[in-house]
């Protein structure tokens, strides 16, 4: 009989918990170390009615938790920090990197940006509420920071801090050489490729931020990798390596359709998805300006700036 029923029990002392919610990729993957104090949480899932209700019927099943780490500020990863923290009095512990990420969340100082930023790569308005999706999962105080290449316990066992940016300037991964485990967060997925996006006007180039990322990752042994969502991985890096590749074919593919002519990110982005209805182009637009930015710092593509609206065409062939 399974102890916690529903918790899938991966190795000795690591259990999985897919929390689901009503929103983005709808579940997450939750893992749980345990240890002689009880066990500890990496990531919690969206504060959602689904993902609470699977949270307390885990926790009656007489699970002791010790303390929530976390691997980025995203709203479907850290959405029951304070939950954690009202309900059951566990300590939250997140990066330095990411602290600063929910305090510029909670100042609201970014959708008039994100806004900018679509208007000025010619694409159509989108509400504030969309970016602020989630907003009150910021609204919580850490109890403990970690940097990079920090070591940090999850059960018994110790875990070195990785930081990969890429998804987001904030994003960790962990790695304990003993059982050479890797937690990949959003970083690694099993069966897509996450959003690599310009989330704010301090992300340069997030593109190429998150090949080193991932060519970091391939220097640490791995028999297991726990992703944020999916499947886990037990080929991490023949799946870097298949991610990589995809991204370079995604990226020749946008200097294909850019071609000779000037074109704004918009119509990039409508050639290569086609018609995109007002709830589902803001990942795709997203994605294809950050292509297109790094594309232009490679100089695969000039980008110039005109009557307010950002123009691209490829210089490859010139």
């Amino acid at each position: 009989m399974n102890q916690f029923p529903t918790l899938t029990k991966i190795s000795e002392d690591i259990y999985q918990l897919v929390v689901r919610y009503p929103f983005g990729m709808y579940e997450m993957n939750s893992f749980l170390f345990q240890g002689d104090n009880g066990f500890t949480i990496v990531d919690t899932g969206s504060k959602a009615k689904e993902s609470i209700e699977i949270w307390e019927k885990t926790i009656s099943s007489g699970i002791k938790v010790e303390k929530l780490v976390l691997t980025h500020a995203h709203p479907d990863h850290i959405g029951l920090a304070k939950w954690f923290q009202e309900n059951y009095h566990v300590p939250v512990y997140l990066s330095s990197l990411g602290y600063k990420e929910i305090q510029r969340k909670r100042n609201h100082d970014n959708g008039d940006w994100i806004q900018n930023l679509f208007k000025t790569h010619g694409g159509p308005e989108i509400s504030l509420n969309k970016v602020d999706l989630e907003e009150d999962a910021y609204e919580f105080e850490p109890d403990g920071l970690f940097e990079n290449h920090e070591t940090i316990k999850l059960g018994n066992e110790w875990y070195e801090t990785i930081l990969t940016p890429g998804h987001s300037s904030d994003h960790f991964c962990f790695y304990n050489q003993n059982q050479q485990v890797m937690i990949t967060g959003d970083h690694v997925l099993a069966g897509l490729a996450p959003i690599i996006g310009v989330w704010s006007e301090s992300d340069r180039n997030p593109i190429q931020e998150n090949f080193d990322s991932l060519e970091k990752l391939k220097d640490h042994p791995t028999k297991l990798a726990l992703p944020g969502h999916g499947e886990l991985i037990y080929n991490l890096n023949e799946r870097i390596d298949e991610m990589i590749t995809g991204h370079k074919h995604r990226l020749q593919q946008i200097v294909k359709f850019v071609g000779s002519e000037e074109k704004t990110s918009w119509q990039v982005c409508q050639e290569i998805y086609g018609p995109l209805s007002d709830t589902k182009f803001f990942a795709p637009f997203l994605a294809t300006i950050t292509r297109l930015i790094y594309l232009e710092k490679n100089g695969d593509v000039h980008g110039e700036l005109r009557d307010g609206k950002w123009l691209f065409r490829s210089i490859v062939n010139e």
